[in-house]
């Protein structure tokens, strides 16, 4: 692995802006999440790699991240995303998350987060609930597939049992409990016209007002690529 040598001109440009910043906005994305661990699925062989049953049926992510999944092999799909879950809250978010928290807490008006990732460790690792935009949503927090009510509730009492060898759910489908049509995670997916984006939403909403209060916010935008260019 190559040594990263920082620029120092660029680094004494760097802290005088984050040294004049009232705010910190921290951009991330699944880069963010790789330091702890966590698959990224960058490409079809990163996925069959972290789910070799998707591989051995020739799934790639585009096919399996979409509400279509749920209807037609929602075993399959609730393994996918069960075990996703499982794993997210295993894994302890890495110390770069805490250097994050100091820095924010550093400026006047303290940090906000945008990202794209949905495995919730900006909030485990101590940033405020108000203050994360989770863009894509959250994978703790559920609605129905059929969206019949609106509702979105939270998936602390979902424990998925899953068949890793198979990618296949082997406790019960999560169900809606005002219709009990199946459930799904509140994460945009692939060809997604159905899902709940009013979580969200609401959490866009406080980031423009945060924005609004601020005046010299430093941005900062880590662990995000262009494939998807959400952050």
């Amino acid at each position: 692995m190559d040594t990263f040598v920082p620029d120092p001109v660029a680094m004494e440009a760097a802290l005088a802006i984050l040294g004049d910043a009232d705010g910190l906005l921290v951009c991330a994305g699944a880069g963010m999440g790789a330091d702890s661990g966590l698959p990224t699925f960058r490409g079809p062989e990163g996925l069959w790699r972290a789910y070799p049953a998707l591989g051995r049926a020739g799934l790639e992510f585009t096919e399996i991240a979409n509400p279509a999944a749920f209807r037609t092999t929602p075993e399959l799909a609730w393994g996918f995303y069960g075990h996703r879950l499982d794993l997210y809250r295993r894994t302890a978010p890495h110390e770069g998350f805490g250097l994050l928290l100091r820095m924010g807490a550093a400026t006047p008006m303290g940090a906000f987060v945008v990202t794209s990732n949905v495995d919730g460790h900006f909030q485990r690792a101590g940033f405020d609930e108000d203050r994360v935009f989770e863009a894509h949503g959250s994978i703790e927090h559920l609605q129905c597939l059929d969206d019949c009510e609106g509702e979105i509730w939270p998936a602390g009492d979902l424990r998925p049992v899953v068949d890793e060898d198979e990618c296949r759910l082997l406790s019960p489908l999560p169900r809606c409990p005002a219709c009990g049509a199946l459930a799904r995670p509140n994460i945009v997916m692939f060809g997604d016209w159905e899902w709940n984006g009013g979580r969200s939403n609401a959490q866009e909403s406080r980031l423009w007002a945060w924005l609004d209060a601020t005046q010299r916010p430093a941005v900062l935008e880590i662990g995000a690529g262009t494939s998807i260019p959400t952050v």
